[in-house]
């Protein structure tokens, strides 16, 4: 087995509670954590570049994303060498690269897996979706490849989104960004600065509004992207200097429309300008947190946080929780795992489990694992 992947000794974080009146804009001030359980972290997977996004096989492979333009898929378990598919044509500067990942729900029958990347395959760059299609049950081999949406804008690699995930309907959604240019989150014809909710062969779900691709428009770059149970879907979304946002997954327009050129001083949801535009149900105000992906946790293993939405931050560097009710408004927020560096995707595993990629440096790029356990009552503390 490869050292490197060797799974590390547990590191439990025994965390207090941060909720309320405590937890205003820009986030809470103390540690944080769940009232009635403990935190046990460990590395699942290390010696990564950049790692992006994790997702499962039915069988329990283990699918994970690589920035600098490679999708690992652990045939035989994670201290295995991986099966390691990368495509010639990802362009891998600056946010861009390969990086979100989704298995079709369906995958035992299609074998279908989609990935977003950063691409010249069409002479000029853009982001792509892929769908690859797999062995099935392990993953072991790629099919064959087609790339279902095509032309989501792309500049310096600034601001290139890019997540998919299943909805409850069945549809594909993909959280897309601006490519820090201006006209592309009020341009009906872009798909910059949208939330696009697509099939398996990347065309309009059949009631997208005016048949675009896009189900809603007005944003500036979504990177997490999350379900519930009970149909609630979130997304999270950075901000410029101010106000990254937690929005609903309802269609609308979110109020972003930095014009002329790339004027990041406006507001993200600009009622003055678009009065009905769609409020965000929570926002950082300043400083911003660099929100990343998102996953809803479920089960009562979770104690308190059963139904939370776990969010990842880059520039604040710790895992954010958000109280969601069924009407989908945040009501109370938390803060954990503080002292892990820069989280880019929390996911929550088939096992019931959290796994947060770890943006890293060079090489030092990790998976963490962490595991609920309930906290000692005050006889054993």
């Amino acid at each position: 087995m490869n050292p490197a992947l060797l799974v590390l000794l547990a590191l439990c974080l025994v965390i207090t509670s941060c909720s309320g009146d405590g937890c205003g804009a820009g986030g809470c001030s103390g540690t944080g954590g769940p009232t009635d359980i403990r935190l046990e972290v460990e590395d699942f997977i290390t010696g990564l570049q950049k790692p992006w996004d994790i997702a499962w096989l039915p069988n329990g492979t283990v699918l994970l994303t690589e920035r600098p333009g490679r999708l690992n898929v652990y045939v035989d378990g994670v201290g295995a060498a991986p099966f390691v598919v990368a495509p010639d044509d990802v362009v891998a500067r600056g946010e861009g690269g390969m990086m979100g990942l989704e298995v079709d729900p369906d995958f035992i029958n299609n074998g279908y897996v989609y990935v977003c990347t950063t691409s010249n395959a069409g002479g000029d760059n853009d982001v792509r979706l892929l769908r690859l299609t797999l062995r099935t049950p392990d993953g072991g081999a790629v099919i064959a490849r087609e790339d279902i949406v095509t032309g989501m804008p792309y500049s310096t690699g600034r601001h290139s989104g890019c997540r998919p995930r299943f909805g409850p309907d069945g549809s594909l959604w993909v959280g897309t960004g601006d490519a820090a240019i201006g006209t592309n989150p009020q341009d009906d014809a872009s798909l910059g600065g949208k939330v696009l909710r697509v099939d398996r062969e990347g065309a309009a779900a059949t009631d997208n509004a005016g048949g675009f691709r896009w189900y809603s428009n007005g944003h500036r770059n979504i990177q997490g992207m999350a379900f519930r149970s009970d149909g609630i879907g979130m997304s999270a979304e950075h901000g410029p200097t101010i106000d990254d946002e937690i929005n609903r997954l309802v269609a609308g327009n979110f109020g972003w429309d930095p014009v002329p050129g790339y004027n990041e001083s406006v507001p993200m949801t600009d009622l003055e300008k678009f009065p009905d535009a769609v409020p965000a149900v929570w926002s950082s105000g300043s400083p911003t947190l660099a929100l990343a992906g998102a996953t809803f946790l479920e089960g009562g293993a979770w104690g308190n946080w059963d139904g939370a939405l776990a969010v990842a931050t880059l520039k604040a560097q710790h895992l954010h929780i958000y109280f969601v009710d069924a009407e989908g408004q945040v009501t109370g927020e938390e803060r954990a795992i503080e002292n892990e560096g820069r989280l880019r995707t929390p996911r929550q595993g088939p096992d019931g489990l959290l796994y947060i990629t770890n943006d890293g440096g060079s090489g030092d790029g990790k998976v963490l694992r962490v595991t609920p356990v309930p906290a000692p009552s005050p006889e054993e503390r």
